[in-house]
């Protein structure tokens, strides 16, 4: 059963990568970016992010308003290196969001001076009565920033943020109890922006993963020296076998 305390849920997996693996990481990235970066940053038209409704470029425009540098296919090598440290850290994963089956495939980021990605709700799936469903996100920082660039998370208690309870929740997988959260948790929403909510910063050593509950709001601080770089993914759970 799915409950409510692993989508609002933070934690931490410290070491989730070593120095060697964080170097073989940049290394891997850094020839990727090496022939032509504008292509994976101003040149770029699309975005891991949508909004229903809105354009590639306006939705960019919401989450990630001074722009960023986004790889969604990295080199094999660098997705067997992350999946593996994924299935190390899979003990630790059990006791804090025991729900999580698979990790889906991770996606580079890079931020320089003045970039970072507005406050937000991942959410648990378009449908959150179908499976899979998103339980968290996970991010690892590989190389940090000089200064800026932490990630934060705002909890908010406000009814607004909060859409309906799962109906017949023992039938969908849910523990008793369970909220889901509005569609439209972003920028791009008045009622988002307006409602209040109190922030949590953290940075993390680099190869800390950061993990992060589907239904909470989370972002980054603009990047104040230097470039921050890192890789994101997204913690699901599968239908269970019957």
């Amino acid at each position: 059963m799915i409950h409510i305390a692993e989508t609002v849920g933070v934690s931490s997996i410290e070491n989730f990568l070593c120095p060697d693996e964080r170097l073989h990481l940049a290394t891997l990235m850094h020839g990727v970016l090496a022939d032509d970066p504008s292509r994976f940053g101003d040149g770029r038209r699309t975005s891991i992010h949508e909004i229903p409704g809105h354009s590639h470029e306006q939705a960019m425009a919401v989450y990630e308003p001074a722009g960023r540098i986004e790889i969604r296919d990295i080199p094999a090598a660098a997705e067997k290196i992350l999946q593996d440290a994924f299935e190390r850290a899979r003990p630790a994963l059990a006791r804090v969001m025991p729900s999580i089956t698979v990790c889906r495939p991770w996606t580079y980021v890079e931020y320089g001076e003045g970039q970072h990605i507005t406050s937000h709700l991942d959410g648990i799936a378009p449908d959150p009565l179908a499976w899979p469903r998103q339980i968290a996100g996970i991010s690892v920082v590989i190389t940090a920033a000089d200064s800026g660039g932490g990630f934060y998370i705002e909890t908010v208690s406000h009814d607004r943020l909060w859409d309906r309870q799962a109906p017949d929740p023992a039938s969908h997988g849910y523990a008793d109890g369970m909220w889901l959260a509005h569609d439209g948790a972003d920028n791009s929403s008045p009622w988002f922006q307006q409602i209040p909510r109190t922030r949590w910063s953290v940075d993390p050593a680099p190869g800390t993963a950061l993990l992060y509950g589907s239904q909470l709001a989370h972002g980054t601080a603009p990047v104040t020296a230097g470039r921050c770089a890192k890789f994101i993914s997204w913690l699901a759970a599968e239908e269970p076998r019957s």
